[in-house]
């Protein structure tokens, strides 16, 4: 089996020892993504709406560099600080996708990453 790391300015750095994605055996594993704006290093907080829309524009960048689309996205793992953010969050998340949708699930946990309210990782296939 042969990986690839997938690595972009346009997404935020990791802070830790993790990759941004890695692409394996036809699928692409990207890590949790949250609404810190790459070219400021700053967290898009203000309210859900608005970190949920950096955090998708930072997945989009990851597809981008691997060259991708949402519509290879599989399967989307949500992490919320309070499900009362729920309709918000997912009303910019399903705004991204057009078509079929993939599978998921949400949930709320006790504290994120820097404080943020939602973060998103995703699975793609590389062949649709």
């Amino acid at each position: 089996m042969s990986k690839q790391i997938i690595q972009t300015a346009k997404a935020p750095a990791p802070i830790g020892p993790y990759s941004q994605a890695v692409k394996a055996n036809g699928m692409l594993f990207i890590s949790g993504q949250v609404a810190m704006n790459p070219e400021t290093g700053e967290l898009a907080t203000g309210d859900i709406q608005s970190e949920t829309r950096q955090v998708m524009q930072n997945l989009a960048a990851i597809l981008e560099e691997a060259h991708l689309t949402f519509e290879h996205i599989v399967k989307t793992n949500i992490f919320l600080s309070d499900m009362s953010l729920f309709a918000q969050m997912n009303e910019v998340y399903g705004s991204f996708f057009k078509g079929d949708f993939p599978a998921r699930e949400t949930v709320a946990v006790k504290g994120l990453p820097r404080g943020v309210n939602v973060e998103i990782s995703m699975i793609a296939v590389v062949d649709l």
